[in-house]
């Protein structure tokens, strides 16, 4: 795992895009997997800037959305389908058949899991997942206590969580449950990038660097990748000791 300071936001944003063009101008196909959320915002929208400036081919690449709020409709402000939508496919003109994104409406949840999986494997893997970290240290909705060993499954939201999350929409929400890729895939990513910003996230990008491995602070899990990278800018890197 290697950490990598930025002087500010934008920086951290443009750097990771450029990394997403890359990726995709040496293998026109291939997975990326993306969070939602406030920190990789700034990212999609780089990545948009640079894609169309750049005039790169699209045509080949597929998209999964690392994970989902339970009973959230799709259209809905604050899911996580809306904020792709609106970030990455409506800008770019993403056909719905490049992308994979979880259906927290269903009826069958861990049907959901199970078409999420195969979709991966038959996409040969994840090339490269960007994914961000909460307050407890969650990645996607991977919560304390998660097993580091699990694919896709369907999650009871930590009580942080189920609070903080309520900022993403304009009504209150019942926030219960999450379904999302597990840490089975996330280890299994090619290449994994984890950002943050600001002083906010200062303490828990210390214990994800610096703290002990263990699944009582998921994000933890980043030291066990052997291409991990953690981008944050100089605000939350303030707690760094190496």
């Amino acid at each position: 795992m290697v950490t990598k300071i930025f002087i500010d936001n934008d920086a951290l944003s443009d750097f990771l895009a450029e990394q997403m063009i890359e990726l995709i101008l040496s293998k026109p196909n291939a997975l990326i997997c993306f969070a939602s959320g406030n920190s990789p915002r700034n990212t999609a929208a780089c990545f948009v800037q640079k894609v169309k400036e750049r005039k790169v081919d699209l045509s080949a690449f597929h998209f999964i959305g690392l994970d989902e709020w339970v009973g959230v409709p799709a259209p809905m402000h604050g899911s996580c389908h809306n904020d792709f939508k609106n970030w990455l496919f409506d800008p770019l003109q993403i056909e719905d058949s490049r992308y994979h994104l979880f259906n927290g409406m269903s009826s069958n949840l861990d049907e959901e899991c199970s078409k999420m999986d195969k979709y991966i494997e038959e996409h040969g893997g994840i090339d490269m997942m960007v994914v961000g970290i909460g307050m407890n240290g969650h990645i996607g909705f991977n919560e304390p206590g998660s097993n580091f060993d699990a694919k896709s499954h369907v999650v009871p939201l930590d009580e942080i969580t189920s609070s903080v999350g309520q900022k993403y929409f304009s009504q209150p929400m019942k926030l219960e449950y999450g379904i999302t890729l597990g840490f089975h895939h996330l280890l299994s990513t090619k290449k994994v990038y984890l950002i943050a910003n600001g002083a906010a996230k200062a303490e828990v990008i210390q214990k994800a660097v610096e703290g002990e491995v263990t699944t009582a602070f998921p994000a933890s899990v980043m030291q066990l990748h052997k291409n991990g990278y953690i981008l944050v800018d100089e605000a939350a890197a303030s707690l760094l000791t190496r």
